[in-house]
């Protein structure tokens, strides 16, 4: 077999493991496989072709490092309202005692407690965030 096939043998198996996976860097090193491959078709030497394949693996990676798909998720879960859906809700709060109430939210009492530069006043607040059974709630915005 020709050295390109090796090449393209290997951008094989790379992409099958990046099916696997799913982080896309493996994709990148696959690319760079294939420009080895095509340094090969086109007859470099073997040190070239690996510098080629190296070269452009590297810098897919590189690209990739700076697109959205490498950077970090929001947070957490507690105040995403993408995956928390009780974030930005409504509540009423009859009263408060030492800034935590219990509230009757979703058909069930739930604990809220006042988000640290907020006053304690009764009235309408809004869920900013959600930390196991108790609600983090805000002054509602009119």
């Amino acid at each position: 077999m020709s050295d390109w096939t090796y090449w393209l043998i290997g951008a094989g198996i790379l992409v099958v493991a990046e099916l696997f996976i799913g982080t896309f860097y493996l994709l990148m090193i696959a690319v760079g496989l294939l420009f080895g491959a095509g340094a090969a078709w086109l007859g470099a030497s073997g040190p070239l072709q690996t510098l080629v394949a190296a070269g452009v693996g590297i810098g897919a990676t590189m690209v990739l490092r700076r697109t959205r798909y490498a950077r970090p998720r929001r947070g957490e879960a507690a105040n995403d309202p993408s995956i928390n859906l009780d974030i930005g809700q409504r509540v009423t709060v009859p009263q408060w005692q030492d800034r935590r109430a219990r509230v009757m939210y979703r058909g069930a009492l739930w604990d809220v407690e006042l988000l640290a530069d907020t006053l304690p006043q009764p009235g309408d607040y809004e869920i900013v965030e959600v930390q196991g059974n108790r609600l983090i709630v805000a002054r509602r915005q009119p």
